[in-house]
This record gives structure tokens, C-alpha cells and sequence, in this order.
């Protein structure tokens, strides 16, 4: 074979490399089939999308109010205007001012 013959070859697949378009093409299906495979991969379980969130308020007298079995705190108020407060053990809460004469706890779950 002449080395012309070789080069020309050679050159063939890289002017299809160059040509405008057709990388652009490529480019784009190669993201796309990423994206998909990406998307397929995803862990989807359908029956928690059909799940709601339920809330119910819980008020005690005192600094503490906590949350029945199988519920978390997703908020808290306290009486008096005290806005200071934490959660405690994800299931109370605590209001933290000198003098409070009630807290609710907001207990939600997904049902």
C-alpha cells in the first residue's frame, strides 16, 4: 500500500471528527444517555409518593411537651412570648425562658 494510500486512511476518520455538526450531535446524545442512565439508576419508590405528612399540636403546661410514639417535633411554641426553645430527642420540646406557662410541641409523621 503507498503511503498516500495510508494517510488517506488515516485522515478519513478524523475529517468526520471535524465536520461541523456532527460533534455537536454526538455531544448532545452522549449527555442525554448519561442523564438517562443517570434518572434509571435513581432509587423510586412509588408508594412513598402516595404518603402525606400528618400534624397534630401538642400543648402541656409547664417548659415540656412531647410528641406520642411514632411522631417527631417539627416545631414548638412557648407561652409567655418566649421564642427561645429546643428539641430534644427529636420527640420534645423544651422552651427555654425563666417563666412559661405552656408549650406545644408540633408533631408530624408521614401516613
Amino acid at each position: 500500500m503507498k503511503p498516500s494510500a495510508s494517510l488517506l486512511l488515516i485522515l478519513i476518520p478524523l475529517l468526520q471528527l471535524v465536520v461541523p455538526g456532527s460533534t455537536q450531535c454526538s455531544l448532545d446524545a452522549i449527555v442525554e444517555k448519561k442523564i438517562k442512565d443517570v434518572l434509571d439508576g435513581l432509587e423510586c419508590n412509588p408508594s412513598a409518593a402516595a404518603k402525606k405528612l400528618v400534624c397534630t399540636s401538642i400543648t402541656n403546661s409547664g417548659k415540656l411537651s412531647s410528641c406520642p410514639e411514632g411522631m417527631s417535633v417539627t416545631g414548638c411554641a412557648c407561652g409567655y412570648a418566649c421564642g427561645s426553645w429546643d428539641i430534644r430527642n427529636e420527640k420534645t420540646c423544651h422552651c427555654q425562658c425563666s417563666v412559661v406557662d405552656w408549650t406545644t410541641a408540633r408533631c408530624c409523621h408521614l401516613a
